[in-house]
């Protein structure tokens, strides 16, 4: 049972550690506050927002291996494909502020260029797209872990 804990910890720091860089991202990202700090203050909290998003997979992974349902009971529940499915929808969401992020940084430090308003604005949209998918994680895990739509 202690496993079962500890696992079960992994899996919500890594999801709260998520959540703060995310969230961190979507503060920053805004037009009015962002100077050459800003940009690259971005760059590295996309960075270990990546990181973060790894921890979470690796975590859950592990809770699904080492966990005490086990993997077939998991692998076979709808919802954890739903937060798999979400899970990985976001990551893909997460490339194009990412790409952003890395552009406006390398203009940052070769000719001090901001990116303009209307750039900005839309890369907030997808980090903004990203952060309400995320809310809907906790919700098929919360259902799962109630034993709501399982087999």
């Amino acid at each position: 049972m202690i496993l079962e804990s500890l696992l079960a910890y992994a899996h919500f720091i890594a999801i709260l550690s998520l959540v703060v860089f995310l969230t961190s991202e979507a503060a920053l990202c805004r037009s009015e506050w962002l100077n050459a700090a800003a940009v690259r203050r971005l760059a590295r909290i996309d960075f270990v927002y990546m990181l973060t998003a790894i921890a979470v997979l690796v975590t859950g992974i592990a809770r699904t291996v080492w966990g005490v349902k086990g993997t077939g009971w998991y692998w076979s529940q709808p919802l954890l494909h739903t937060k798999v499915a979400l899970f990985v929808a976001i990551g893909l969401l997460s490339i194009k502020p990412t790409i952003a992020f890395t552009r406006w940084r390398k203009a940052v430090d070769a000719s001090g260029a901001l990116p303009s308003a209307v750039e900005v604005a839309a890369t907030r949209r997808w980090v903004m797209i990203e952060a309400h998918l995320l809310i809907l994680v906790p919700l098929a895990a919360v259902l799962l872990a109630r034993g709501v739509f399982t087999r």
